[in-house]
């Protein structure tokens, strides 16, 4: 089992696909990366020499941010939005979705299950 960047990734699949395990790497990146260091898209994880998943792990430490110090990014981001107390810090710190999504209906996977009210029910 290959180790790149902390996270086991699959040996059976193709490295281009194997690589988006790792967090921070998606579809472009992995193509961009097999492309420096000169692996064919056929190739499976189990067919890389050594030489190879060293040059993986080195063209990753260099160019790009991954798992743990983009997490940490990330959070802080939205950690200074809401020490700033703008909109956007206000509804991450709610819980509400942040981006304009309407909240009468379909925020339930931001909000969490339905909390019901009593007394809420109309009578015409």
């Amino acid at each position: 089992m290959a180790r790149i960047a902390g996270v086991n990734i699959p040996t059976q699949k193709r490295v281009h696909i194997a690589l988006r395990y790792i967090y921070g790497i998606g579809p472009v990146n992995s193509l961009e990366i097999c492309q420096k260091v000169g692996i064919p898209l056929e190739k499976r994880v189990h067919q890389l020499s050594d030489e190879d998943i060293l040059r993986i792990r080195e063209v990753i430490d260099r160019d790009y941010r991954v798992e743990g110090d983009l997490r940490r990014e990330i959070s802080m981001n939205v950690k200074r939005l809401m020490d700033m107390a703008c909109y956007r810090g206000l509804r991450h710190r709610k819980g509400l979705p942040v981006r304009g999504q309407r909240t009468k209906t379909n925020a339930r996977t931001r909000k969490g299950p339905i909390k019901t009210v009593a007394g809420s029910k109309k009578t015409v």
